[in-house]
């Protein structure tokens, strides 16, 4: 019991300045070696009665000399200690983590350079819209049921006045003020009064590309649609096209790929179909292009509207659609490699 008090009193006053002395403080007291594994090795000799109480002190001793090793290393570690005793205030101090581009953006960036590359220009327009440009020139009639296909937020005292429900209304705006030949991309937020699930959110983001000119087909489209899947998920991507229905564009599809999980020989994404719907399309419908002021005589036109947040959620496998707007750092920073 003499001995360990007289270590116990050892620890309490043992100095550490440098390295050095921290290394020589484990080789004096934690060591195989030490002077406590030497108590320890002699616990046959302690008396049977007294031999628990002893083999818990010079435990506790052993536990308070490392809890000190560890504090003082850590301590000799975060600065820089010269002989003199003094810290090296010239180190550079901590750079800050760099940030990246949001896997929203970074895909948004991708459609719309891969759009830009083949003769589209970007064109912007408000979030806050009215009927007119989102629903009533887009051949939405008043009473039209096709209305009811978007749940839409309207401001409470200007009935006629809402958030944009898709970026169709930009295009309205760019066939108002521009003449054929046009070809434009719109990329933008639009809000949807809809429940928040893991497929689909009250806002998102989309791009929509129109062109009108004349003599515009729909093989003309199929084969813009082509090249942008291709360019966008490989050489290799196949696409096919299947009838659908919107109010703005006739004739109307739903464009799909070769699924990129199964190769399209058939999953769980894509349903065992081998094929994954990323976007709708159509050719433009003449009564738009008259409400717009465009003769419908003499041109046509086609439109496209992409999800981006569907086309980024393919692009990354990520199965939540609420993961890109919870701000999860532990999320974003998977996207660290693209920067700003």
């Amino acid at each position: 019991m003499t001995n360990i008090e007289k270590i116990a009193a050892e620890i309490d006053h043992f100095q550490i300045e440098n390295n050095e002395q921290l290394e020589q403080f484990r080789l004096q007291f934690l060591s195989k070696k030490s002077e406590l594994q030497t108590l320890l090795g002699q616990i046959k000799e302690v008396a049977p009665e007294e031999r628990k109480a002893f083999g818990q002190q010079v435990n506790e001793l052993k536990q308070k000399a490392q809890q000190i090793f560890d504090e003082q290393k850590e301590r000799l570690e975060s600065s820089v200690v010269f002989a003199g005793g003094a810290e090296d205030y010239s180190r550079p101090v901590p750079t800050p983590g760099l940030g990246s581009l949001h896997p929203i953006s970074v895909i948004m960036n991708e459609v719309c350079t891969i759009f830009e590359d083949i003769g589209f220009h970007i064109v912007d327009g408000p979030e806050i819209e009215d009927d007119w440009h989102v629903f009533s020139a887009l051949n939405f009639a008043e009473e039209h049921p096709a209305r009811d296909m978007q749940d839409t937020f309207f401001i409470e005292l200007r009935p006629d006045v809402l958030l944009r429900t898709h970026t169709s209304s930009v295009q309205v705006r760019a066939m108002e003020s521009q003449k054929p030949p046009l070809r434009v991309i719109c990329p933008g937020r639009v809000y949807r009064n809809e429940v928040i699930t893991a497929r689909s959110h009250c806002f998102f983001h989309q791009m929509e590309a129109l062109y009108v000119a004349e003599n515009v087909s729909f093989a003309d489209m199929k084969q813009t649609l082509l090249h942008f899947a291709r360019e966008m998920f490989g050489a290799e991507t196949e696409i096919r096209l299947r009838p659908s229905y919107f109010p703005f564009t006739e004739p109307s599809a739903e464009m799909d790929i070769s699924c990129k999980i199964c190769g399209g020989k058939g999953c769980t994404v894509c349903k065992h179909t081998g094929w994954v719907e990323i976007l709708g399309c159509g050719m433009v419908d003449p009564n738009v292009l008259d409400s717009c002021g465009i003769d419908s005589t003499k041109y046509t036109g086609y439109a496209i509207g992409i999800g981006i947040e569907r086309m980024t959620m393919l692009k990354y496998k990520i199965n939540d659609i609420r993961l890109f707007f919870e701000n999860d750092i532990r999320f974003l920073q998977q996207f660290k490699s693209t920067t700003l």
